[in-house]
C-alpha cells in the first residue's frame, strides 16, 4: 500500500494542470478545422458555431479520456459528429419547435409589428446608455461576466477563461447565451422606448 505525501500530491496536481493546459492549447489550435467540418454538417453559420461550442465544451469536460499520442483532431471531430447526430435525433422528436434563428430577429420582428419599421438607426436612437446598462444588468451574473470581458473588455476567450477560472468551452457557451439574453432585453427596451 502506497502513502500519498503532500509533495507527491502536489506534483500529481501540477502534472495534471500542465497536461490539461497542453490539451486545451492543442485542441484550440484545431478550432478552424473543427469549425469547417461543423459548417458542412449544419445549415447555418450560427448552428455551426453552436455545434462547435458544444463540442469543445464536451471535449474540455472529458479531456482525461483523450489518450495522448492518438489523433486529437479525429477525437474532436468524433465528438462533433456525435453531437450533430444527437441534435438531429432531438429535432426529429420535436419538429414543431421554433427554429433558433427566429430569436436572432426578435427585435426587428417586434418593431415591425408595432411600427412597421425595421430601420436599425431608429432602434439605436431609442436606446440610451441607460437602456444598455439596464439590459446588461438583467443578464444573469455568469453570462454577464463573460460578456463584459470578451465584448467590452476585448479579452480573448482564453484570457477570459483564465480570469474567470473556467474552461474556454464554458466561456464560449456563456458568451453565446449571454448575447442572446442581452439581445432580447435590448429588444424589449427598444419597443418600450417608442
Amino acid at each position: 500500500m502506497s502513502e500519498t505525501t503532500p509533495d507527491t500530491e502536489a506534483r500529481r496536481l501540477a502534472t495534471e494542470a500542465r497536461d490539461r493546459v497542453r490539451f486545451e492549447e492543442d485542441a484550440l489550435a484545431l478550432a478552424d478545422q473543427v469549425y469547417r467540418v461543423a459548417r458542412h454538417l449544419v445549415g447555418s453559420r450560427e448552428e455551426a458555431e453552436d455545434l462547435m461550442q458544444e463540442a469543445y465544451a464536451r471535449a474540455f469536460r472529458s479531456w482525461r479520456s483523450f489518450r495522448p499520442g492518438t489523433n486529437l483532431r479525429a477525437w474532436l471531430l468524433r465528438i462533433l459528429t456525435n453531437l450533430n447526430i444527437d441534435r438531429g435525433r432531438r429535432a426529429q422528436r420535436t419538429p414543431d419547435q421554433q427554429p433558433l434563428e427566429e430569436g436572432d430577429y426578435y427585435l426587428y420582428n417586434r418593431l415591425e409589428a408595432t411600427s412597421g419599421e425595421t430601420d436599425e438607426e431608429r432602434i439605436l436612437e431609442r436606446l440610451s446608455q441607460d437602456h444598455v446598462a439596464e439590459a446588461l444588468a438583467a443578464v444573469p451574473h455568469d453570462f454577464r461576466d463573460v460578456l463584459v470581458l470578451v465584448d467590452i473588455g476585448e479579452f480573448s476567450y482564453a484570457e477570459a477563461a483564465q480570469i474567470l477560472d473556467i474552461p474556454i468551452g464554458t466561456v464560449m457557451s456563456r458568451l453565446h447565451r449571454g448575447r442572446r439574453i442581452l439581445k432580447q432585453q435590448l429588444a424589449e427596451l427598444a419597443v418600450e422606448a417608442e
